[in-house]
């Protein structure tokens, strides 16, 4: 009795030591049980911690990434503008700018100028024309108060030279020979005011060409850069297109007016040339006047014969 009562107190003692010791035990096993589970997870499962720490970081992650796309956008940006975009041209697209821009510069001169030149040539010659329709013979015209380096005048002093060359011949002849003096003053009139005008044509001819050839340089360069950083992003060759074509439309800008401007010159002259046409037929009608009337004068005089 006394050795079962023992091991039955012995027995019981073991009980409670081990009641005593699980708790401690199962709370040193729980932290390595956890990343075991986590590990054995599939990918796709929420995992609270993670989320947790997950969410707290998210602020801080959106705030440090927030100005990536900031840096991005400013180093793709470009200036748009005409300026920018010369700026940024390649050395042969500039210098077909400059030249562009020259010739433009050119054109709008010789317009000025001639056309200062021509509308006072007209006003003159329109003067003179007046004046010259009021005279009864070449002598009243020459007398009539002009400037020396008028063209009237010229016209007179051509006939009156004429008349002394000639003398006595023909009045068929004489005449023949002034019309002939007229239609070479009245072409080289129209020479001297057509003078500068050729520009314009050639402005109006090369400027496309040459803006167009600025383009197609410019766009070359834009597909070897395309070919070096191996991207066909819009935003990356676009400004480089946009100054190829600013060659263009500057060509087109100084092409255009020339065009225009030579037309608008050349029926000027041609009216010009009329004037001058006109002025010389004033002084051509004169001259047949006066030869006229001196053959008239001829015919009146009386033969005197002498008896014995």
């Amino acid at each position: 009795m006394n050795l079962i009562a023992s091991r039955a107190q012995s027995l019981f003692a073991v009980l409670l030591v081990g009641c005593l010791l699980a708790p401690t035990v199962q709370a040193q096993e729980a932290p390595v049980a956890a990343p075991v589970e986590q590990a054995m997870a599939p990918a796709g499962a929420p995992q609270p911690g993670l989320e947790a720490a997950s969410s707290a970081d998210a602020p801080a992650v959106s705030e440090n990434a927030a100005p990536a796309p900031a840096q991005v956008e400013h180093g793709l940006s470009h200036d748009l503008s005409p300026w920018g975009m010369y700026q940024a041209a390649d050395w042969v697209v500039k210098a077909v700018m400059i030249g562009l821009v020259l010739a433009s510069v050119l054109t709008w001169t010789i317009a000025l100028a001639k056309g200062l030149e021509l509308g006072r040539a007209k006003r003159r010659l329109r003067a003179e024309l007046a004046a010259l329709k009021t005279a009864r013979n070449l002598k009243q015209a020459a007398d009539q108060p002009r400037a020396p380096d008028s063209l009237s005048t010229r016209l007179v002093e051509e006939a009156r030279h004429e008349l002394e060359l000639s003398g006595k011949a023909d009045k068929e002849g004489i005449k023949e020979r002034i019309s002939f003096r007229f239609d070479r003053m009245v072409g080289a009139s129209g020479r001297q005011m057509s003078q500068g005008t050729g520009v314009l044509a050639s402005v109006g001819s090369v400027s496309p060409f040459v803006g167009l050839f600025g383009t197609v340089w410019g766009i070359m360069n834009s597909f070897i850069g395309i070919a070096k950083s191996q991207t066909t992003n819009l935003a990356v060759v676009a400004p480089g297109i946009a100054e190829a074509l600013l060659a263009t439309a500057i060509g087109l800008v100084a092409a255009i007016p020339a065009v225009v401007l030579y037309n608008i010159f050349a029926r000027s002259i041609a009216g010009y040339r009329a004037q001058v046409s006109d002025a010389a037929a004033e002084v051509l009608l004169l001259v047949s006047r006066d030869l006229d009337h001196q053959a008239a004068g001829e015919r009146q005089v009386p033969h005197v014969v002498k008896v014995g």
